[in-house]
């Protein structure tokens, strides 16, 4: 197959496996973002207007919209934006703090046009939407063998203030902006270079490797051992085709388990060291759904795997459970506690004797060594291969013992429970929406109003089984006389709009802060839920969105009695 590069990778953009390769790749390159039109507002310095260059203004204004953000809270933040937008101010220059800065006439600038885009006429955004496709067009399809593919991610991103998530090192510092001179081209051999969209510069290199499937590449401006990929959408044949042989390693995966977890059990209390952290960490991976992990940097977010768990990651509490926290991924704070084999208890124990805070716990071991050990049990096993069978034999599990009989939505409901079991298992977080509580207020009004319509509605009822008219309504109108049927219709009627309502409630204070669509676009097998839709009689479209069903159109024809 094309090796498909992750955009977050220290290998070499070169890589390929080269056993299948493309013969013709045609493309037109990236659109990259406008040039940076000054404004002119000038910020303050210990109350008096300065004067700023359009490159100082450009870094200024990036700063200033984001008052209102969590991260000018962030002492890092504005620690690393002040390191890097003084370069560009000079020594000399009369800012010499960022403490006596103020940004305000900016940021009021902004919203003042944030406003003015708001106010536009339907006609007014809908031209500007059509001049955007129209200049993006080209960029939006690349023509493979023949067959022409729509482009995922072709648009270069602009100069702005790297965030991260958590606590992350560099946040706050500049990401400077992308040139043509910084981008590698991926075309064929007799394509036509794309046009340079920038007069007057020219591209970093051209490239006609057709083992891999990346159609640009260059350096991420924080971290340039990095790179940032433009490749073909997810809609693609050759993703779908990529999605596909993942999902089927991770059925595989089924034949061979047993056996693992037999081998990694008798290696438990291996006299071979390795052998035994291989074991326990092999363990964990499969019944915690962790990430492997690998070494970072001192400038990279504080962040752990599996293999590169340090001393006080893990808390070992007596007989045999194991406390676990640390940064995993995107900064997302991992904590569990788990209950495991007592010999893997008594490991834990034994790896961490003697060690100090900041130790590698598995100090005999790193992703590479246990990828290999992993190879050896089943062609293809990585760390990676068992999160994505834990997540999709999980959801095919529950939703084949806990659908039951209902309307789509009291299904959909089954679902969403299904898919959130998964996210609490790869760990999935999100952070309360701030327009949560509204939501829920706004619900919380419509099922008390509600309330007293159906309150009216028994009134009604009963008056109406006794020959008499209506009682008057809460605001005092009078209502049309109904039957005692018409009555019984409209009080199922409502009874049911409270039951869907107070439903919707659950599932979002239920849902709050679990992500569910990480593990829908990574780590379950679409067939899954496309055969439980059939089963069941839910429409797809509830369940996938757009981007989902094109993404997964390669599963839509599967049998409905298909099981992971």
């Amino acid at each position: 197959m094309i090796q498909n590069i992750p955009s977050r990778t220290k290998l070499s953009p070169s890589s390929g496996d080269g056993q299948k390769k493309w013969t013709t790749l045609v493309h037109n390159g990236v659109i990259f973002p406008p040039p940076y039109q000054p404004h002119g507002v000038k910020m303050l310095y210990k109350g008096k207007p300065v004067n700023l260059t359009p490159e100082q203004e450009e870094v200024a204004t990036m700063f200033a919209v984001m008052k209102d953000t969590d991260y000018m809270d962030k002492a890092k933040f504005k620690e690393n934006f002040w390191s890097d937008w003084r370069k560009l101010l000079g020594k000399n220059h009369v800012i010499q703090g960022l403490e006596d800065c103020n940004f305000t006439p900016i940021y009021d600038w902004y919203q003042m046009e944030k406003e003015k885009k708001k106010q536009m006429t339907t006609n007014e955004k809908k031209a500007l939407k059509e001049e955007k496709m129209k200049q993006e067009e080209k960029y939006m399809w690349a023509i493979v063998d023949g067959v022409k593919e729509k482009v995922g991610n072709f648009r270069v991103e602009p100069p702005g203030l790297f965030r991260g998530r958590g606590e992350h090192p560099k946040m706050g510092k500049l990401k400077s902006r992308i040139r043509p001179s910084d981008i590698t081209i991926n075309i064929g051999k007799d394509a036509p270079v794309p046009e340079c969209p920038i007069p007057g510069e020219s591209w970093k290199e051209i490239r006609n490797d057709n083992t891999v499937t990346w159609l640009a590449f260059w350096n991420d401006p924080i971290n340039p051992r990095l790179f940032k990929y433009v490749f073909l959408a997810a809609s693609s044949s050759l993703k779908g085709q990529s999605d596909k042989e993942k999902y089927e390693k991770a059925r595989m995966l089924k034949d061979y388990i047993e056996n693992i977890r037999t081998a990694y059990t008798k290696d438990f209390t291996s006299k071979d060291l390795t052998k035994q952290q291989i074991a326990v960490a092999t363990y964990l991976i499969d019944k915690l759904a962790l990430r492997a992990g690998n070494e970072k940097d001192d400038d990279e977010a504080d962040t752990v795997g599996c293999c590169t768990l340090k001393v006080e990651n893990v808390k070992p509490v007596a007989p045999n459970k194991l406390e676990f926290s640390f940064l995993g991924k995107d900064s997302i704070k991992y904590e569990n506690v788990v209950e495991v084999e007592l010999p893997v208890y008594n490991a834990i124990l034994k790896f961490q004797k003697g060690k100090r805070p900041g130790v590698d716990l598995f100090d005999k071991l790193d992703t590479s060594k246990l990828n290999a050990h992993l190879k050896e049990l089943m062609p293809g096993l990585t760390a990676k291969v068992f999160r994505t069978y834990n997540a999709s034999i999980t959801l095919d599990d529950m939703l084949n013992k806990d659908t039951k009989d209902g309307d789509v939505a009291e299904k959909i409901v089954v679902y969403q429970h299904a898919n959130k079991q998964v996210a609490i298992i790869c760990n999935h977080q999100r952070t309360v929406s701030k327009s949560h509580s509204a939501q829920m207020s706004k619900l919380t009004e419509k099922i008390d109003d509600l309330q007293v319509v159906l309150k009216e509605l028994k009134t009604d009822l009963d008056r109406a089984k006794k020959g008499k008219p209506p009682s008057k309504s809460s605001d005092g109108k009078t209502k049309r006389n109904l039957t005692p049927e018409a009555l019984e219709k409209k009080l199922t009627q409502t009874n049911a709009k409270i039951e869907k309502m107070q439903r919707d409630m659950k599932t979002k204070e239920d849902l709050k802060t679990v992500a569910l669509g990480t593990s829908k676009i990574n780590y379950l097998d679409p067939r899954i839920t496309v055969a439980w839709c059939k089963r069941h009689e839910v429409p797809i479209e509830k369940i996938f969105n757009k981007s989902l069903l094109a993404k997964f159109a390669w599963a839509m024809d599967v049998d409905p009695d298909f099981r992971f």
